[in-house]
């Protein structure tokens, strides 16, 4: 299965469905209506994927992670982003499907904020999880999308399927903060887990070896991706996993600021900075005074 089946068009995912073509840019289906998907492949989508799940839906890999869908889970894939299934020869799924690509959003507030919807770069595994009420919601927002689509297209069409993507998009969001709220007390694990491997890092050969540590390398470490991670310590602390980093940082420097047989720069490259000026307008910005200044100060 090395072979990477790549749709640039929705045309192109209809066809493979089986789907009539309404519009060239969105497409809003019943998965129990149309064509399986091959059984085994990998698809690589140049839009935006929304799937709501309705009962076993067979087994989806995504990312390095597999997921068998519960009924109700909603998911989310990022256009260029690689899917593979894999599924029994005799599964019938069911469940919802909406497919748009990013030219149907040029020119709108939407588009200018697709990039703060980050749950399109979640693993399968951080899925969102409805509850019979949500999932209604999602239902009807399908249905809406759907009735506009079956409509003769004047110069409301695109904004009125515009906005209620928008609208169904910003209930995910809500969603997903009860998701992260509902999930309290694995989400306090990892907090833990993160502070752990803060000082482990900083206690290790890392620094020298790998530079400054990034947030991609903690959520790798606790099997998050990187903005599912970012998102849950935002959600949990009011800081950014990079502002947690960055204090951390700042609280080692403090500590080895007085250690006066050191100069700043070996500080800096100890803490993994490439270039000492880099560690001097991080210590300042936060700080209020350069490296030397808070020596001295102290």
């Amino acid at each position: 299965m090395n072979t990477i089946l790549k749709i640039d068009k929705i045309s192109q995912y209809n066809t493979l469905r089986g789907i009539e073509t309404t519009h060239p840019l969105i497409s809003v289906f019943d998965v129990s209506d149309s064509k399986m998907l091959p059984n085994h492949v990998k698809m690589n989508l140049a839009f935006y994927s929304i799937y709501l799940k309705g009962g076993d839906c067979g087994e989806l890999k995504y990312g390095r992670k597999t997921y068998d869908y519960e009924e109700g889970t909603l998911i989310f894939i990022g256009p260029g982003q690689v899917m593979e299934i894999n599924n029994d020869e005799n599964y019938k799924p069911t469940g919802l499907g909406l497919v748009f690509h990013p030219d149907l959003l040029k020119g709108s507030e939407l588009g200018k904020r697709m990039d703060t919807y980050t749950f399109f770069s979640y693993e399968i595994t951080e899925a969102l999880h409805l509850s019979e009420k949500e999932r209604q919601i999602i239902k009807e927002l399908f249905d809406k999308i759907k009735f506009e689509l079956q409509q003769t297209i004047d110069k409301h069409s695109k904004s009125i399927i515009i906005n209620t993507i928008e609208l169904l998009l910003n209930y995910c969001v809500r969603f997903y903060d009860r998701q992260f709220i509902t999930r309290e007390n694995l989400n306090s694990g990892i907090l833990s887990r993160f502070e752990q491997l803060l000082n482990e890092y900083f206690k290790s050969e890392n620094p020298n070896k790998l530079g400054l540590p990034s947030v991609s390398y903690f959520a790798e470490c606790l099997h998050l991706s990187a903005n599912y991670f970012g998102d849950l310590i935002k959600k949990e602390t009011g800081k950014t996993a990079q502002e947690h980093i960055q204090l951390k940082i700042i609280d080692l420097a403090k500590e080895r600021i007085f250690d006066v047989d050191k100069s700043v720069s070996e500080i800096a490259f100890e803490l993994g900075f490439k270039y000492p000026q880099h560690f001097n307008r991080m210590f300042k910005k936060t700080t209020g005074y350069t490296p030397n200044e808070y020596r001295f100060l102290n």
